[in-house]
């Protein structure tokens, strides 16, 4: 049997678009006010709410709230996924302003998973309650940059803190480019690399429990 309890709702973005949300709750104390909002892979290679289940309740289940959504035109929320992922930096904000007024917290940890990352860094300092940001495989790579190289300047100039996790073996991106990308960022950047871990192994199951570690050891540094 869980720890934690599963509520289903919707939040609505500024210009119209229902977007499909699910809040994990612990069952018992919550240990912390901060909730931890979780942006899913890319649309439009099959990135949706579902991939980030066992990360959400693992956290559930450790005592945080956390929430997962679907982007624009994913699942049962309406509207047409875009291509570079600017139209979805609109759905996070929405989101954690949902948040904000419906789960009573006034500090938001946002959480981005491969594509989600670009996405999520994009809308870190467009939110006030926004006080960390963790990116689980950010594609700064070559090729990933044709289509999110412009996310690249909001996470990096942003003073908040984050951790940027990644396999060794990402493919999308090389520990030297990570490495170079931070080393112009601002405020406080940490990096936590998985020896011999490709970009969509450390997506899968085998390895939420390790990304919930990270998030909470990261959440009690803030």
């Amino acid at each position: 049997m869980s720890n934690y309890a599963l509520e289903s709702c919707t939040a609505k973005t500024p210009d119209g678009v229902n977007l499909r949300t699910r809040v994990f709750k612990p069952k018992e104390g919550i240990k912390d006010n901060i909730v931890i909002v979780l942006v899913h892979p890319y649309s439009i290679l099959g990135g949706c709410q579902a991939l980030l289940k066992g990360i959400a309740s693992g956290l559930a289940e450790k005592g945080f709230k956390a929430v997962t959504f679907d982007m624009r035109g994913v699942g049962r929320s309406i509207g047409r996924a875009s291509f570079t992922g600017f139209a979805e930096v609109k759905d996070v904000i929405a989101v954690c302003n949902w948040v904000s007024q419906n789960l009573s917290s006034d500090k938001i940890l946002l959480v981005g998973s491969s594509a989600g990352a670009p996405i999520a860094g994009s809308a870190v300092d467009q939110i006030e309650q926004v006080v960390g940001y963790v990116s689980l495989g950010y594609p700064f790579g070559m090729i990933a940059s044709i289509l999110f190289g412009r996310h690249h300047k909001g996470i990096l100039q942003s003073p908040k803190p984050k951790l940027f996790v990644m396999g060794t073996r990402d493919g999308f991106t090389s520990v030297k480019q990570l490495k170079k990308k931070l080393n112009s960022a601002a405020g406080r950047n940490e990096v936590h690399l998985i020896e011999g871990v490709s970009h969509f192994e450390m997506e899968g199951p085998a390895y939420d429990a390790q990304m919930v570690n990270l998030i909470l050891e990261f959440i009690a540094s803030l």
